[in-house]
């Protein structure tokens, strides 16, 4: 008998559904659409069906007058695309704040049966739903969730992961944490991402992954501080594939204000008007592209959905990144390192940003490769210091870093194997000594 009871718990377990089949998702400001087409939409959801992310979250903020049209615009693309959309509801934008519950119904009642509106299958198809902060507002959710049958993973980042969970009764079916940059000059780790998982006893854990934070926006917003970013987007994927949560979220899109954005930058439109109209000093993302952080999605997130088991390298392929002036170059524009009003500590950011040219290639092995940076008409020897988690000569993306030095000029990268160029990265931006407006911008490239 205890053979066939332990027969029947093990099937019952093989048999109960997952939270999630491991969706990637990325995080869209719905905010900084208002200068897309309708083409101009589904150039961005091609591009990111081809960087494996599976949809977009759409971050709304209440009574913005663009919603209506940004929201026909997207819809009409993603299903034009074949792509997902889904929401998360902004209680802490401004100037409006927090969402009520009917704003809230009204758009899941317009929305949330669309074909395009993501739902997750494992959870009986149900529409997903997210939010930015809220927690005030949890108490909405129990009649919400009845109402439009939802699957509901906020950020309650706020309260912290077990006040989170459990909030007005344990209300969630997941949670989304925001924590996705380390308290510098230290590095990112997986501890809150841990803490989530215990907290929510078997609920579903949508993990941040990001690659890059500076914001120096000081009029009405009050934001000028970085986080240490050096190395963290190939840092969290790795610690991703550790972690194995339920879902992930790419935090961002296209969130300039804040500089970490992964789509090309083709509109200035996108990003102009935000810049001037909370004060940014300088243009810090005009001449920072970001989408180097694209080129080894494809490889993480396969390597994410079978569960860390490294897939096949399909092309070699090779990406830089760095900032465009040493820290001291000029002055720090008032930017923090950490952000007091967090209760961090604040730290001068020259003492958090490392003044090197980080690099990373995806090969299928290290064996008889090398590396070369150029600055200018400099060549910098370089190695690779970080293999892959199984070790050097397998497949994997490979790390290490230069000084900047005193160089300047145009930055590349070459990878050789046995004397022919397996991989290379370039144009960007020069390095240099120089700054817009005599103010020093702390946003990175990647290329």
């Amino acid at each position: 008998m205890r053979w066939l009871l332990a027969l029947a718990t093990a099937a019952s377990l093989a048999a109960a559904p997952a939270q999630a089949a491991k969706e990637v998702f990325a995080h869209v400001i719905l905010g900084n659409t208002n200068a897309l087409t309708v083409t101009d939409w589904e150039a961005d959801m091609k591009l990111a069906k081809a960087s494996s992310i599976d949809a977009f979250v759409l971050n709304v903020a209440q009574g913005d007058q663009n919603n209506d049209v940004s929201l026909s615009n997207a819809f009409t693309a993603a299903k034009n695309a074949q792509f997902k959309l889904f929401f998360s509801f902004d209680y802490a934008a401004s100037p409006n704040g927090a969402f009520d519950k009917a704003g809230v119904k009204a758009l899941m009642d317009k929305f949330g049966g669309d074909e395009a509106y993501f739902k997750v299958k494992e959870q009986g198809n149900k529409p997903l739903v997210s939010t930015f902060e809220g927690p005030k507002n949890a108490d909405d959710w129990t009649e919400l969730k009845a109402s439009t049958n939802c699957f509901f993973i906020p950020d309650w980042s706020s309260l912290g992961p077990a006040k989170a969970a459990a909030a007005a009764g344990g209300v969630v079916d997941g949670l989304f944490s925001f924590d996705a940059w380390p308290v510098g000059p230290t590095n990112k780790t997986t501890t809150t991402d841990k803490e989530y998982q215990a907290a929510l006893s078997g609920k579903a854990f949508m993990m941040p992954v990001s690659p890059w934070f500076f914001t120096n926006l000081p009029t009405t917003l009050s934001k000028n501080w970085m986080w240490h970013s050096d190395g963290l987007w190939d840092t969290r994927w790795d610690q991703v594939m550790e972690v194995q949560p339920d879902f992930v979220e790419i935090l961002t899109w296209n969130d300039y204000g804040e500089s970490h954005y992964i789509k090309p930058i083709t509109k200035k439109d996108e990003y102009d008007g935000l810049l001037k109209t909370f004060g940014a000093p300088l243009d810090y993302v005009t001449n920072n592209p970001h989408q180097g952080w694209l080129k080894f999605l494809p490889f993480y997130i396969a390597q994410y959905k079978a569960g860390g088991k490294v897939p096949a390298v399909a092309k070699e392929e090779a990406v830089l990144y760095y900032r465009t002036a040493p820290a001291t170059a000029c002055p720090n524009g008032g930017t923090t390192g950490n952000n007091p009003a967090f209760g961090q500590t604040a730290v001068p950011p020259e003492q958090m940003a490392e003044d090197s040219i980080f690099f990373a290639a995806l090969l299928t092995s290290d064996a008889d490769v090398k590396v070369t940076v150029t600055v200018g008409a400099t060549q910098i020897p370089a190695t690779f210091n970080k293999p892959p988690a199984a070790g050097a000569g397998t497949p994997g993306v490979y790390r290490g870093a230069v000084p900047m030095g005193t160089n300047t000029g145009a930055v590349s990268l070459t990878v050789t194997r046995g004397g022919t160029t397996v991989a290379e990265a370039k144009g960007g931006p020069e390095l240099s000594t120089t700054c817009q407006n005599n103010v020093q911008n702390w946003n990175g490239v990647a290329v």
